[in-house]
């Protein structure tokens, strides 16, 4: 058993439990953080890769999620803008479903709920002379266009973990939290490591479960609080990747007869992401991927509003995740709240809180932090107060509008590395890319292919917790989508030759 006791320790390591860990050790409060996989090997990475407000969210009432989320949308903007950027969405519309005047009406409340300050505000658009027309079947003659913000999800989870340790938390990745009970007013939790099988009894004065879909498992192996009131209500969202559909830069937000909404978004300059469903999930949580009857729906979705057909052929790339939202007893799985609700349990002393993170968005995951360290308050009365807000994410110390500044400079310095590898580089690493690739041009070691280097690999080992190429490759990038058969293999053989890859022990997470 370790001799040191945490304040908290954290089960989880996504986009919650990373920025609970972030907010918590930028607070004084010693951290520690296990999660059984990857960082953002769950829901985390299996987003639509959107910060945005949920402006389908007004339908069903939710209008103080989505002016906090439409807040938060900004202040994200600011602190990580090498990986979240504005993007413009085209809402056709569609004469059977919402009349006009609601669109209006819910895009008025949309421009002014969340105090916008860096993004355009919503307008009408004629699409018989707007170039977002030109994809769209010949029907669709007029639509409107609003902001909101792209975001690479499984990054913004590895910058929080980041910071997170760079404050001085302890992240462990493939480390499972195997059983936790209290004795002595604290939490005795046992891990165990993936890769060595080792397992370790660690203290900590509170225990934060923001293992997501895994929620109720991680409560069941938790004695002592009388467990959270709460469940969680697992619904998949599955999305598809194919070539891309039309050369201009904007979004679509697409109604459907069946009241859900589709979106289609420019990805990675040379596809379109299409995406999501909303299927409930029966049982216990495990790996998930997007059935034949999903990606037929979503082609069928895009096919009513485009005039080139999408078929499930052109799918180049497919993933699901399952969301954890909270079960509030609605009839459908769009209709659940995608709100948060913080579980707050202590044991017979009033000590060893144990607080449960049911449901919550990537786009709400600073504030949502904040409430959870609000919550821990009085078990910790000398912790600072908040500070992320104006706080940027590792590499996000540059303005919105600086990224073209940020790679003209980073080209200077490596006039080696193609255009397109610069870009990505920047994209993920923001400032701290002309320190990362120091010295690249002379000395970047093997070449994987897709513009990945053994420099680069070594980096996202050392500093940003990857163990196997899908961490690489799907994770910290979407290398994958380019990488040749080869390349995988060379990356995995360098892995394996350094003790690392898939762990004979891990759980199927991805």
């Amino acid at each position: 058993m370790s001799g040191k006791i945490h304040d908290i320790a954290i089960i989880g390591g996504g986009v919650n439990g990373c920025g609970i860990a972030r907010d918590a050790a930028g607070r004084g409060l010693s951290v520690i953080l296990a999660e059984m996989n990857d960082l953002a090997s769950g829901t985390s990475s299996a987003s639509t890769k959107l910060i945005h407000g949920g402006l389908r969210y007004l339908e069903h009432y939710e209008f103080r999620l989505v002016r906090e989320a439409l807040r938060e949308r900004e202040v994200l903007l600011r602190a990580a803008p090498h990986i979240i950027a504005p993007m413009r969405f085209v809402l056709p519309h569609h004469p059977g479903l919402r009349p006009a005047w609601l669109i209006r009406l819910g895009l008025f409340l949309y421009d002014h709920l969340g105090g916008r300050e860096l993004l355009p505000g919503s307008r009408a658009l004629d699409l018989t002379r707007d170039e977002a027309g030109g994809p769209l079947k010949p029907a669709f003659a007029r639509g409107f266009e609003y902001s909101d913000c792209t975001v690479d999800d499984a990054r913004l989870v590895v910058l929080a973990a980041m910071d997170a340790h760079e404050r001085g938390a302890d992240i462990r990745v493939r480390t499972r939290m195997t059983k936790a009970h209290c004795a002595g007013g604290l939490w005795h939790v046992t891990l165990e490591d993936a890769f060595s099988g080792r397992r370790e009894t660690i203290r900590a004065r509170a225990l934060v479960n923001a293992s997501g879909p895994w929620a109720g498992e991680t409560a069941r192996h938790s004695q002592c609080a009388s467990g959270p009131k709460g469940h969680v209500r697992l619904v998949k969202g599955s999305h598809i990747v194919v070539p891309r559909l039309y050369d201009h830069d904007r979004a679509y937000i697409l109604q459907n007869a069946d009241k859900r909404i589709v979106f289609t978004i420019p990805y990675l300059d040379k596809y379109t992401l299409i995406g999501t469903t909303d299927v409930d999930v029966p049982g216990k949580p495990g790996p998930v991927e997007a059935s034949d009857e999903e990606i037929a729906y979503l082609c069928e979705a895009v096919d009513a509003y485009f005039e080139k057909p999408v078929v499930p052929h052109d799918v180049v790339w497919s993933f699901a995740g399952i969301r954890p939202l909270y079960d509030d007893g609605s009839a459908s799985a769009q209709a659940v709240t995608r709100d948060y609700v913080l579980d707050l349990q202590v044991d017979e002393a009033g000590k060893a809180p144990m607080l449960t993170v049911f449901g919550g968005k990537l786009t709400g995951f600073r504030e949502l932090a904040e409430d959870v360290l609000h919550k821990l308050a009085g078990h910790f009365p000398a912790m600072g107060g908040d500070w992320t807000r104006n706080a940027p994410l590792p590499g996000g110390d540059f303005a919105p509008e600086g990224f073209a500044d940020l790679l003209a400079d980073f080209r200077a310095r490596h006039p080696s590395i193609a255009e397109d590898t610069a870009r990505r580089i920047c994209h993920a690493y923001g400032t701290r890319a002309a320190d990362i690739f120091s010295g690249m041009d002379e000395d970047a070691g093997e070449d994987f292919g897709a513009g990945l280097t053994e420099r680069e690999a070594a980096y996202l080992v050392e500093s940003e917790w990857a163990r196997t190429a899908n961490d690489i490759l799907w994770r910290r990038s979407k290398l994958g989508l380019e990488m040749p058969p080869e390349g995988a293999g060379k990356l995995r053989a360098w892995l394996a030759a350094r003790g690392l890859g898939k762990p004979s022990n891990a759980q199927s997470r991805g």
